[in-house]
């Protein structure tokens, strides 16, 4: 189960553990519990993920996209440099913010 923070006009999801097919499910659920209770900037925290493998990345484009249309923007924020070398190479830092640790 993932952490969900209300900060402001900020919605923040922590999974806390690794994003990866075995939990995509819930992860996508509490993802999309946020877009739509929230109306601001949804930040994905990556705090303590050490892999992201392609269901994650694919619920993690999904969630851009859906904010995208309505205007709205995603941010992913502490993200290993394994993980950033990923979201690099698949030029997805430049659909979204991208962060390092």
């Amino acid at each position: 189960m993932s952490e969900i923070i209300n900060q402001g006009d900020q919605a923040i999801l922590k999974p806390g553990m690794d994003v990866v097919a075995s939990m995509a499910d819930d992860f996508k659920a509490d993802l999309l519990s946020i877009i739509n209770e929230s109306s601001g900037e949804v930040v994905i925290d990556l705090d303590g993920v050490e892999m992201v493998d392609s269901v994650g990345i694919g619920v993690i484009i999904a969630a851009h996209n859906t904010l995208n249309q309505a205007g709205r923007k995603l941010k992913v924020i502490n993200v290993t440099k394994d993980v950033y070398g990923l979201f690099t190479t698949m030029r997805l830092n430049r659909r979204f913010t991208v962060e390092g640790v």
